[in-house]
């Protein structure tokens, strides 16, 4: 799940739905299959992988590989430590 505005509007809307924030993975949340069906009735929109990459490069929200591999690191590195994994709105 992303967003084509802010990753302030993301946190609040994966907030909403409960997916916790180890589902953030840089620039968008992993969405349990579970969680879906609630996500699209509360306004989500299905898009194709070309859809999502392009509301993320448009947003200015899209982060590199080198990016993701480097959030990862630090999220694998602060999991459960309740700590700040990232300065991209965690």
């Amino acid at each position: 799940m992303v967003s084509d505005v802010s990753l302030e509007e993301l946190h609040e809307f994966a907030q909403s739905l409960e997916i916790p924030k180890r589902g953030f993975h840089g620039d968008h949340y992993d969405v349990p299959l579970h969680i879906r069906e609630m996500a699209v009735s509360r306004g989500a929109l299905e898009v194709t992988s070309r859809e999502l990459l392009r509301a993320l490069n448009g947003a200015g929200l899209r982060v590199t590989a080198r990016e993701r591999r480097d959030y990862k690191n630090v999220a694998d590195a602060n999991h459960g430590s309740g700590a700040s994994v990232s300065d991209r709105g965690q």
